[in-house]
C-alpha cells in the first residue's frame, strides 16, 4: 500500500492523496466503490518505473479520506473532488485510470471537460454513455433496494464473492468492504449508478483504453464493454482468469494491458 502523504481539504470531507513527482507524463488513479488506492499497487509500481508522474488518491469517505459527519458520498461531490485534485496538482493533461466506479468518475470527468484530460483507461466499468437495454435499466434501478434486504454482515462477504476470483483476492476485497458502513455503501452505489446516462451519439474525445476481467459479472459490464470497445472502434483488452478487480485476480495481465495505454 502506497502512503497517502498528502491531503486535500473539500468541502465535506478530506482527500488523501499520493503524488510521485517528476517530469513525466501524470497518471491519476482513481479505485471503485468500497475499496481504496491499494487496489492499484502493481501498476502504481509499474507506471512509476517507466518515469511517469503517478497520483493515487482515495475518494472521500475511503481508505484513509475522510467523510465529514452528517454528509452523504455523492457523485457530484466525488467528481469536484477528482477535478480539483487535478487543479490543486496543476495537472494539465494526466492519462484517467479508473476502476469501477473510478472509471464511471474518470468517464465522466472527460465528457464534462474533454480539455482535461490526454487519455482515459477504464477497468471493470460500465460505459456511461451506452445504450441500455430494458433489462439493464431495470436492473439499475433494483439495485440498490436489493443491496438494502442483504444484512450488513453478510454483504462486504457476497460482495467480494461477485467481485474477484481468486481466493486472495476475494479476501483483500472484502476486508476493505467491511470497513465501510452498509449506509454509506448504499449510498456510493446509488452514485455509481447515477453516472450512468447514454447517450448513443457520444465519442470519447481522447485516446480510450478498456480493460476488463474475463469473469466479471457485475452489473452489465461483460456486455457494454464489448458494445463500446466497437462504437469507438478501440481494442478491449480481456483479462484471463480475472473478475470485476482485475489488478487484484490478475496483477501481472493487468498491469501488461495498462503499460500499452498509458
Amino acid at each position: 500500500m502506497t502512503h497517502l502523504s498528502d491531503a486535500l481539504h473539500r468541502p465535506g470531507a478530506i482527500i488523501r492523496y499520493s503524488d510521485s513527482g517528476g517530469d513525466g507524463p501524470a497518471v491519476v488513479f482513481t479505485h471503485g466503490a468500497g475499496m481504496d488506492h491499494s487496489v492499484f499497487a502493481p501498476q502504481l509500481q509499474a507506471v512509476r518505473a517507466t518515469g511517469r508522474r503517478a497520483i493515487v488518491h482515495d475518494l472521500r469517505g475511503h481508505g484513509a479520506s475522510l467523510l465529514d459527519d452528517g454528509i452523504r458520498f455523492t457523485a457530484a461531490d466525488a467528481l469536484e473532488d477528482l477535478a480539483a485534485l487535478l487543479d490543486a496538482l496543476d495537472l494539465q493533461h494526466p492519462v484517467l485510470v479508473g476502476h469501477s466506479l473510478g472509471g464511471n468518475l474518470s468517464q465522466a470527468l472527460v465528457r464534462r471537460h474533454p480539455d482535461r484530460a490526454a487519455g482515459l483507461v477504464v477497468i471493470g466499468a460500465t460505459w456511461n454513455a451506452g445504450p441500455l437495454t430494458p433489462a439493464e435499466r431495470l436492473a439499475l434501478r433494483l439495485a440498490a433496494p436489493m443491496l438494502g434486504l442483504i444484512p450488513a454482515g453478510r454483504l462486504p462477504g457476497l460482495m467480494a464473492k461477485a467481485s474477484a476470483v481468486t481466493p486472495a483476492a476475494v479476501a483483500a476485497t472484502e476486508a476493505m468492504f467491511r470497513r465501510m458502513p452498509k449506509r454509506t455503501f448504499l449510498d456510493v452505489w446509488r452514485a455509481t449508478v447515477s453516472l450512468v446516462d447514454p447517450d448513443p451519439a457520444y465519442r470519447t474525445p481522447v485516446p480510450l483504453g478498456l480493460i476488463r476481467g474475463a469473469d466479471d459479472r457485475t452489473g452489465n459490464i461483460a456486455t457494454a464493454m464489448p458494445r463500446w470497445a466497437a462504437a469507438e472502434g478501440v481494442t478491449e483488452h480481456v483479462i484471463p482468469h480475472a473478475g470485476h478487480v482485475a489488478t487484484f485476480d490478475a496483477p501481472e495481465a493487468t498491469t501488461a494491458a495498462l503499460l500499452t495505454l498509458v
